[in-house]
């Protein structure tokens, strides 16, 4: 019995094991592993996702943009070889109408013969009215685009006759029908009394107004003729004035108005300009084409436009030439840039009728195709084996050369000329501008515009905006997450940190609404005000630590350890009051009674309602939660041991903040300053409202500026898809892309050296 017992006890107490090997138990530990394995599969898928995401973003802009870096292609068709073109004399000029379906040329023996492109077949052919024992000795077209065509005869007389081409649809069919009329009437105007040949001649013609120049040999005419209308009968009566200039000094080449009529331009010599001021009946200034002794000017055109002369010389190269004021204010004939089409002389220029392009032809019969403000050369191709006489369409996509007794129809593909690495990030001389600028101006109101698309102004605004905020945010911010994390008790943290993460769900556009339409106008109202506040605001609340400081123990000891900031908000409100209740009397005891006034006419400093200043202060409110978040959680997240340890070794809590708590927490800060810049950089509502959106390149506080993000969502809508605005907007996002890429790139690396190098602490 003994031993039943004694055995019995000795099982009851042994101790029970838990079986981990149940069934239930099982089932669990196979629910959670395939749940690790699902989570660690859709981070790693959601990760990879977004690398994609972002790789095809960079691929598409990629794809979207290389255009606009290709150059021309031209595509010959088969050469045209009409009959009518064996007998019709040497021709003057060749003009291709806006379809791409008519030509025209013009022949030394008074004929306008009008032809299809397409096959060079005859379809029109007019005698002009000469009169009895002329030819025509010259030829000149209006701008290009303009259908006047001047005609100098070999009596010193000229004829200005106007192509045009109507377009109607019989039986459904679109029926193109070539017309010459003649708006100056069938008699020729008398450009020299004396008879002799127009060698070459010029016309420009205004609203109510046509001015001719002519030169026969070295002597210049200049001839304007004025309509005038009788208010009374309402009959119109056409004025001639002859206009005397000073006389050039050798054998000219060519001659050229200025659209506004302002200027007359005249080659002559070897390569010599004359410019007249044809206001003042002066002359402006005689000015060295080329350097080089031996080269001379052999082919010259205005551009669209008529404010450039395009140059080409006996060694292949061309120049680009306009009036511009010099340092001492004066206007002069300023060398622009050049191009090099071959070696061989340029026989002729031709320049695009809506565009900054031209095309070249040199005597060998290499064809280039240029940009002038692109600085760009195009293409050079060899198309035929000497010179001819060579027209481009309105459009600038068909080219024919007429050379060796046949027509050369080709098509030219060049889309976006206007656009190169010069251009988008260099200075660049625009027409009408007195030294090279950076500029954007993508539109604007006349045919004669030309678009300006650099991206310096919008990169510098861009960084200008960023700045400005981070310059108020960071300090702000940084400052706040170290008292948060270091000094503030926990009670009171719980309650403002979520406050201060809550202004990171504000609408930027809200934000943006506020600045524009109240703190702009509220800023600039009471700007001194605004500057004692920043002023004032930390001496304020030095001031108040200080007094502080000196209170007897029984009354600091009241506070809470951890609570001191919160006996701070009297203090920021009272020097706030105070600040924007004096800036009225500050502005009249320093000022003058209007500091805006006083900013423009003594600093010399342009001020803009919607300014920097304005954007600082919204962007920067909107900046602060990103990087105060991020930066006190870094700030918090450092063990207690090593503030304990810095503390029980004698050091003081604020050399343990400077030497142990920042440093080891430095890889979040600065993280936490990436990300602010990051979102400062990409903002657009904000900038987009709260500024002008004036793409200028000044540090001025008190201007706008615009940036990429805020370009883009502005002129996107409006752009042409395909266009090459469309595509530099592109262009810009593609920048901010790859910026924002490299500032995070540059970011994790700084950050890993930084958690490498106090780790150890």
């Amino acid at each position: 019995m003994n031993e039943l017992a004694n055995s019995t006890m000795t099982q009851d107490s042994s101790p029970q094991r838990i079986d981990f090997n149940t069934p239930e138990l099982k089932r669990k530990r196979r629910v959670r592993a395939l749940k690790d394995r699902l989570t660690r599969w859709y981070v790693a898928i959601g990760g990879l996702a977004v690398l994609a995401a972002i790789t095809l973003i960079f691929f598409y802009l990629a794809y979207v943009v290389a255009p606009l870096f290709q150059g021309a292609r031209l595509s010959s068709a088969n050469e045209l070889t009409p009959g009518w073109l064996q007998d019709s004399g040497k021709p003057l000029m060749l003009s291709l109408e806006e379809q791409n379906q008519v030509g025209m040329r013009i022949s030394d023996k008074g004929e306008a013969i009008f032809f299809n492109l397409d096959d060079g077949a005859l379809l029109k052919r007019v005698s002009l009215p000469l009169p009895a024992g002329t030819y025509v000795s010259s030829i000149a077209q209006d701008q290009p685009g303009s259908p006047l065509v001047a005609l100098g005869l070999s009596n010193g007389q000229v004829l200005v006759l106007k192509h045009t081409y109507p377009i109607s649809y019989p039986d459904n069919k679109k029926t193109i029908t070539p017309t010459i009329a003649w708006p100056y009437g069938l008699a020729p105007l008398v450009l020299d009394d004396e008879g002799r040949p127009v060698e070459h001649i010029s016309l420009n013609a205004g609203v109510n107004s046509l001015l001719l120049a002519g030169t026969t040999g070295s002597q210049l005419h200049v001839l304007a003729l004025e309509q005038k209308e009788n208010l009374l009968t309402g009959d119109t009566a056409v004025q001639q004035v002859s206009i005397d200039l000073p006389q050039v000094s050798a054998i000219v080449k060519a001659v050229y108005i200025d659209p506004r009529q302002q200027w007359l331009y005249v080659i002559n010599g070897r390569a010599q300009a004359d410019v007249f001021n044809l206001r003042d009946r002066t002359l402006n200034g005689r000015y060295k084409l080329v350097e080089d002794a031996n080269t001379e000017i052999t082919a010259s055109a205005q551009l669209v436009g008529g404010v450039s002369l395009l140059l080409g010389n006996s060694r292949g190269g061309l120049a680009q030439w306009f009036m511009a004021r010099d340092t001492d204010g004066e206007q002069r004939l300023m060398h622009i840039r050049d191009f090099q089409l071959g070696t061989t002389p340029i026989a002729q220029i031709t320049a695009e009728q809506r565009r900054k392009g031209f095309i070249a032809l040199d005597v060998s019969g290499a064809l280039g195709v240029f940009h002038s403000t692109a600085h760009r050369t195009l293409l050079t191709e060899q198309v035929a084996n000497g010179a001819g006489v060579l027209a481009m369409s309105p459009r600038a996509d068909r080219v024919v050369l007429e050379a060796a007794g046949k027509l050369q129809p080709m098509t030219l593909k060049n889309p976006h000329p206007e656009v190169s690495w010069s251009a988008l990030w260099g200075k660049v001389w625009y027409e009408n501008y007195d030294s090279p600028q950076y500029v954007w101006q993508s539109t604007a109101s006349n045919s004669d515009f030309e678009p300006k698309l650099s991206l310096a102004p919008l990169t510098y605004g861009t960084l200008k905006a960023a700045f400005y905020a981070m310059f108020l945010a960071a300090p702000l911010a940084i400052a706040a997450a170290i008292y948060t994390a270091y000094f503030m008790a926990p009670g009171m943290r719980r309650k403002v940190k979520p406050v201060i993460e809550l202004m990171e769900a504000m609408p930027t556009v809200i934000l943006g609404f506020f600045a524009g339409l109240f703190l702009a106008p509220y800023l600039e109202a009471h700007l001194p005000g605004v500057f004692s506040l920043l002023l004032f605001t930390p001496l304020g609340i030095l001031l108040a630590g200080f007094a502080w400081s000196r209170l007897p123990d029984s009354i600091r000891l009241r506070v809470p350890d951890g609570w001191e900031s919160a006996i701070l908000i009297p203090v920021v409100l009272l020097v706030g009051w105070v600040s924007l209740g004096m800036s009225s009397h500050l502005e009249n005891w320093f000022f003058g009674g209007d500091m805006r006034q006083w900013i423009t006419d003594d600093l010399r400093i342009t001020y803009d309602q919607r300014n920097a200043l304005v954007v600082g202060l919204a962007m920067g409110f909107a900046v602060i939660p990103n990087i105060y978040s991020i930066a006190e959680d870094a700030i918090f997240s450092v063990p207690r041991g090593l503030t304990l340890g810095s503390l029980a070794l004698g050091a003081t809590p604020w050399q343990t903040l400077t030497r142990v708590v920042i440093l080891t927490a430095s890889p979040g800060i600065f993280s936490a300053l990436m990300i602010g810049m990051g979102r400062a950089v990409g903002e657009t509502m904000i900038v987009l409202m709260a500024t002008g959106n004036t793409p200028i390149m000044d540090m001025n506080l008190f201007e706008g500026m615009r940036t990429l993000a805020a370009n883009v969502a502005v002129e996107m809508p409006e752009s042409e898809v395909g266009g090459s605005h469309y595509r530099v907007l592109f262009l810009a996002a593609l920048v901010l892309l790859v910026f924002t890429f490299v500032m995070n790139t540059l970011a994790e690396l700084i950050r890993q050296r930084l958690r490498k190098k106090y780790s150890s602490l």
